[in-house]
């Protein structure tokens, strides 16, 4: 693994840990200042516990729509591929039909995607990758004049439209929030209860510093994945943690070729 394949795992727990590195050193001066003034209690450990099973209930959400996130990027090869092969095939028979111009197509339609995931398109501006599926149209159009069979024709709509469908998904995921209300309340727990564990007071001694440290990377590393991966298709992105589409990389190097 490289080094920057490394950093790009361990991203949000660098920054979590760079955070928490703070909160330590804030809790030692108000422990040193005698500004820790909240005492703890049976009701504080009980705020915690739940504080952690919302958390949990909302990144099991996040995970779910992450994991169907996950095979959208093989839906998308099975359609381009399908129309490519198509094409390929009919261009056997009909020397006049425009392969090229299809090829064009479908590597417009993958670059656009890519354009419209990264920092150029602010990881969710997929409307001109749309307009090329839309494009496509014109390829089928003239497969039809050159005699192609209905059933054909129908079968490359169909591929055309579930292209369509998944792209828009994509967008879908991309613009909306799980949850909002939800999303509010999690960010709400977690900056609460750290900013209750800095004030409550304790020994000063190693263990509950360490303990301190612990809870507050727990409640800041799960707020931060939450973020994270609410929207899973932010390419150029410094992570690992958004969906992989070398699936579409792969096919567009072979149209390259």
């Amino acid at each position: 693994m490289t080094n920057s394949n490394f950093l790009k795992k361990f991203k949000v727990g660098l920054w979590t840990l760079a955070i928490v590195i703070l909160l330590i050193a804030a809790k030692f001066f108000i422990h040193a200042w005698g500004f820790e003034f909240f005492s703890l209690n049976a009701l504080f450990t009980s705020a915690i516990a739940g504080a952690i099973f919302i958390m949990g209930f909302l990144l099991a959400g996040i995970i779910a729509d992450y994991k169907e996130a996950e095979k959208i990027p093989a839906e998308l090869r099975s359609s381009l591929e399908n129309i490519w092969e198509e094409g390929k095939f009919f261009n056997r028979d009909k020397k006049g039909f425009d392969l090229e111009k299809l090829k064009a197509s479908l590597l417009m339609v993958i670059q656009n995607f890519f354009k419209g995931l990264g920092h150029e398109g602010d990881h969710y501006k997929l409307e001109p990758c749309i307009e090329s599926v839309n494009e496509l149209s014109e390829s089928f159009t003239q497969m039809e004049k050159l005699g192609m069979p209905p059933n054909y024709i129908v079968r490359l709509e169909g591929e055309q439209a579930a292209l369509r469908r998944n792209i828009l998904r994509v967008y879908h995921i991309q613009r909306t929030q799980f949850l909002p209300s939800a999303h509010v309340l999690a960010e709400s727990l977690a900056l609460g209860i750290v900013m209750l564990l800095l004030f409550v007071k304790t020994e000063g001694s190693p263990e509950s510093i360490v303990l301190f440290g612990f809870i507050s990377y727990l409640f800041l590393y799960i707020r931060q994945l939450i973020r994270t991966l609410e929207t899973p298709f932010r390419q150029d992105h410094k992570t690992l943690d958004d969906v992989s589409l070398f699936l579409l990389r792969e096919f567009e190097k072979k149209l390259a070729r």
